[in-house]
């Protein structure tokens, strides 16, 4: 009898442990109780087998959009594009239910009047191409209407990850993401240079003889398009960076810089000299962006001041046509008496993305999984390699290392030569500011105003902007 109880013990053990193991199972351990032999089924039989177990419950998710917007339109950016959809496609894949609707906007219709419009209705898209600085992310930040990007930068593991987020910082929290970094210079034929012998120049001597020498044999020196103002204003920034010191562009905001200087009207005034001289594209106020791309890699100019992120462009037969492969890339020169420290270059880290304050929980964690997807080593180092975008976040040596695009490695290497950055004046000063910028650059363009009126009128604007903010 003892023998029969100790295997009836051992069986009721046994269903119980199977009882407890199995997934899924709300049966809660009890201890055993000794059963009679002859009472004890599992006396008689073998331990009967555990039930299945059940399905795990698939959570049901109601399909919902999110609205992004951007600005990679046209063939020049479709490398950006694509690195976009890829990211997107991921987002989706990752958040179940999730569908994220691409607006994509030309730059200058986004940022001018697309999303200061909806920012001022109060209803953005909820992921949504932004500049930096006061004049955009901002002065949005101020007003509400951007997500505090600070508590999940931490939650990611990524807030020391970036190079500079000042201009996304407001009050010690950060409300935007660059995408990259660029800077500017020029870009020229290194075919043409050498048929007429003209040397990549060093000394600003040197870069108007090279104009010269363009012009005098039928070809333009400077490729421009100005229809859109903010493009010479790029050349106009580096000159007054150049002229006037890299502190100015700061200093403007702060009134220790003014526009009416002689130092910044110099700047206009040599954009002017050069105007007259004929170095631009003819009709540059009747020409796009793409216009100017159009005038340099047809042969029609020898030079282009434009960004670094121009540079892949020179590597795709389908854009550079015959100059592809034979493009090479120097930063402005310094300039005769030019203040402060002239090895320093345009830098910036002030266009990439924002989010709307107005979140649900779903539309929150696809904005998390977006930033996860885009903001991240492998995505930086495919805009460097792919598109010639500087990294926004820090990227390896041995990552670095794999750059092989000449520009790119030229773009760099002047990069960390240099005495340091600064930053486009349309990413410090208010937008009243910058628009009248861009009506004075073509005023100036077109004869209507020298460039001490440029500066007087610049300066008023700016005097008013500064007391509105004090």
């Amino acid at each position: 009898m003892m023998n029969q109880r100790k295997k009836t013990l051992a069986a009721v053990l046994a269903l119980t442990t199977v009882l407890a193991g199995c997934a899924g199972s709300n049966v809660a351990e009890e201890p055993a109780e000794e059963t009679p032999a002859a009472e004890s089924p599992a006396a008689e039989a073998p331990a009967a087998e555990a039930p299945a177990a059940e399905e795990p419950k698939k959570e049901t998710v109601e399909p919902f959009t999110v609205s992004l917007r951007h600005i990679q339109i046209g063939e020049a950016q479709k490398f950006r594009k694509a690195i976009l959809d890829d990211v997107v496609a991921a987002t989706e894949a990752e958040i179940p239910g999730l569908k994220i609707e691409l607006d994509g906007v030309e730059d200058q219709v986004n940022r001018f009047t697309k999303l200061p419009a909806e920012m001022a209705a109060g209803n953005p898209p909820k992921i949504f191409d932004l500049f930096g600085g006061t004049g955009d992310a901002l002065k949005y930040a101020k007003a509400g209407r951007l997500l505090d990007l600070t508590p999940i930068l931490a939650e990611l593991g990524i807030a020391d990850k970036f190079l500079n987020l000042s201009q996304f910082t407001l009050d010690g929290k950060v409300y935007g993401l660059p995408i990259g970094g660029n800077t500017e210079g020029f870009y020229y034929n290194q075919a043409m240079f050498e048929h007429y012998g003209i040397a990549p120049p060093k000394t600003w001597e040197e870069l108007e003889a090279a104009a010269e020498t363009l012009k005098n044999n039928g070809v333009t020196p400077f490729a421009m398009g100005s229809k859109g103002a903010w493009v010479p204003l790029m050349l106009v920034n580096t000159m007054i960076g150049r002229y006037a010191g890299p502190d100015s562009i700061n200093g403007f905001l702060s009134g220790a810089a003014k526009w009416n200087s002689p130092e910044v009207v110099a700047a206009f005034a040599k954009y002017k000299e050069w105007v007259d001289k004929g170095y631009f594209t003819k009709g540059e106020l009747g020409l796009e962006y793409a216009d100017m791309l159009n005038q340099f890699v047809t042969g029609k100019a020898g030079m282009m001041f434009d960004g670094s992120w121009r540079s892949s462009v020179f590597k795709d037969p389908a854009q550079a046509f015959d100059l592809t492969g034979k493009v090479g890339y120097f930063n402005m020169p310094a300039v005769p008496n030019g203040v402060g420290d002239q090895s320093f270059v345009n830098g910036n880290y002030g266009n990439g993305y924002g989010f709307s304050a107005d979140l649900d929980e779903n539309e929150l964690k696809a904005v998390k999984a977006f930033i996860k997807n885009l903001y991240n080593d492998d995505m930086q180092l495919r805009g460097l390699l792919e598109d010639g975008v500087l990294p926004s976040m820090k990227l390896s040596d041995d990552a670095l290392a794999k750059v092989e695009d000449p520009i790119v490695k030229e773009v760099m290497n002047l990069m960390k030569n240099a005495g340091g950055a600064f930053s486009h004046f349309d990413s410090v000063v208010q937008s009243d500011v910058y628009k009248e910028s861009e009506a004075q650059i073509q005023k100036l363009i077109a004869g209507q105003a020298s460039p001490q009126d440029v500066g007087e009128a610049m300066q008023a604007v700016q005097d008013t902007a500064n007391a509105g903010q004090q």
